[in-house]
């Protein structure tokens, strides 16, 4: 294991020069200190986790000190955002630090969101606040234990100072990490003002540095949109799977390696409800949960626009044909795994549309519906669960379809749940649950986040003494407003 010290930096974006990103210096927080640090994400950078403890690694994740070799540069992009194209973005309260190389060979981008201004803040202060800084923390680990691809986050660091958005909040800074922080939207940038030539060095450098493999293809740059239209149906997948809503999938948020990224007003879904809006600031819900897929078929087709001076149209159309099956196929595969199916049948397709059908009507707890189902034998948990249906009758046939179905199966009780656990979340993190521990550590207690996190890093494991954690939402924890204020 490493000490902070001990770090190697290998800036390989930074040395594309000054067309792709600006110099800029992070500005430091007042009084800063730690708020909540994850190991895991320490070890991507093979980092001791006892480093969290030491006054330099708050000095560092807070800009007050920086390491030799780092090169802090704000990125530039553009993007669609709620369908508008906007002409120039960029890192406005984020820097890119550096990259990192670990000792497997891999790199990590460090990105310290709210680290002040920046050329591309335009009337923003640069800053983060506590609040927005915890919710991205939270996300982005726990993502990462239920198996949907995301950005990671190292550490949350806090301060005195303030930062004013609908109130006056505590600024803070988020330390996130990523094999990169490119963006559709850096595309679209050199596409739309003309920039070819930084469009080529910008692909080749995504090709060079982050799908080397596609170099050895006959048509490397079609087959890195290949990749990039399969992965992102394959997270996109997972999402609905498990019922999480990214809140803002503007063009400027997706990233080329099909992580998830960029978290704004998320949300975990608590009843079933297809239609649900998670941003209050989306008033036509054109980011609701149905339409997380066409939107993600939608942005990639702008990804596509912007690749068209390297790629033939009538490639990138049989490319973009591939997103829709291969989301289907990914979908339905999960969601048999999560009612404890392993061979495919033609008629599973329809089994689980008419469940969800019958959630939605009966606003059924999403998470806990599945977790129950593989508690106990299926006629026992299926007459449990049928309590908080309303539509009886229809649940009813599909609890008989579904019964007949699990029989078909042929495994016992004992494999079946071992098998539906380790794909269903006891844990889920809910919109009140991190409203409570944000609310603490606003007050200065950070042991609530912290014990969120650490519950939240093990989602399907039972944790003794962490019950509450699992209890469905109260009335007002279904109702909260999350907006893009951060």
């Amino acid at each position: 294991m490493k000490t902070l010290t001990q770090l190697t930096f290998d800036n390989r974006f930074a040395r594309l020069g000054d067309t792709f990103s600006t110099a800029v210096q992070p500005q430091p927080l007042s009084e800063p200190h730690l708020v909540v640090a994850s190991e895991a994400a320490m070890a991507l950078l093979d980092l001791d986790p006892t480093q969290a403890e030491l006054p330099l690694f708050t000095e560092l994740f807070a800009g007050h000190k920086l390491w030799s070799t780092a090169e802090p540069r704000a990125m530039v992009y553009s993007g669609h955002q709620f369908g508008s194209y906007n002409p120039q973005l960029g890192d406005g309260r984020g820097l890119l630090l550096g990259e990192v190389r670990n000792q497997a060979g891999a790199y990590w981008d460090l990105h310290l969101k709210g680290a002040g201004q920046t050329p591309y803040s335009r009337m923003g202060d640069g800053r983060a606040v506590l609040r927005s800084s915890i919710r991205e923390f939270l996300a982005s680990e726990h993502l990462h234990a239920l198996g949907i691809p995301s950005s990671r986050a190292l550490c949350v660091t806090g301060s005195s100072e303030p930062v004013y958005r609908e109130r006056q909040e505590r600024g803070a800074m988020l330390l996130r990490l990523a094999p990169s922080h490119v963006r559709f939207g850096h595309f679209e940038f050199f596409y739309y003002t003309r920039q070819h030539d930084a469009l080529r060095q910008l692909l080749d450098h995504v090709l060079t540095c982050h799908f080397p493999e596609c170099l050895q293809q006959a048509e490397p740059e079609r087959t890195f949109f290949t990749q990039v239209v399969e992965r992102t149906a394959e997270m996109v997948a997972r999402w609905q799977a498990y019922g999480f809503c990214h809140g803002v999938m503007n063009t400027d948020n997706m990233s080329i390696l099909g992580i998830t990224f960029d978290f704004g007003p998320y949300a975990f879904l608590d009843d079933f409800d297809a239609r649900f809006v998670c941003n209050h600031s989306d008033h036509d819900g054109r980011y609701s949960f149905e339409n997380q897929v066409p939107i993600a078929h939608w942005n990639l087709a702008a990804l596509a626009q912007a690749l068209s001076p390297f790629v033939a149209v009538e490639q990138l159309r049989e490319t973009m044909s591939l997103f829709l099956p291969r989301y289907e196929a990914a979908w339905l595969d999960l969601m048999r795994q999560r009612l404890g199916l392993r061979t495919a049948e033609d008629a599973d397709k329809a089994l689980v549309q008419g469940l969800l059908q019958l959630m939605q009507n009966g606003a059924i707890d999403y998470t806990r519906f599945f977790r129950e189902l593989g508690d106990s034998a299926p006629e026992q948990a299926l007459r449990r669960l049928r309590e908080d249906f309303i539509d009886l009758q229809g649940f009813d046939i599909w609890a008989r379809d579904y019964q007949q179905r699990s029989e078909r199966e042929g495994i016992d009780q004992t494999e079946r749940q071992a098998r539906m656990h380790a794909v269903n979340p006891r844990y889920i993190l809910r919109n009140y649950l991190a409203q409570q521990a944000i609310e603490a550590a606003e007050q200065g207690d950070y042991a609530p986040v912290r014990e969120l996190h650490a519950v939240l890093s093990r989602p399907f494991d039972e944790q003794p003494g962490m019950a509450r954690y699992a209890q469905r939402p109260p009335e007002w924890g279904k109702h909260l407003e999350i907006s893009c204020s951060s």
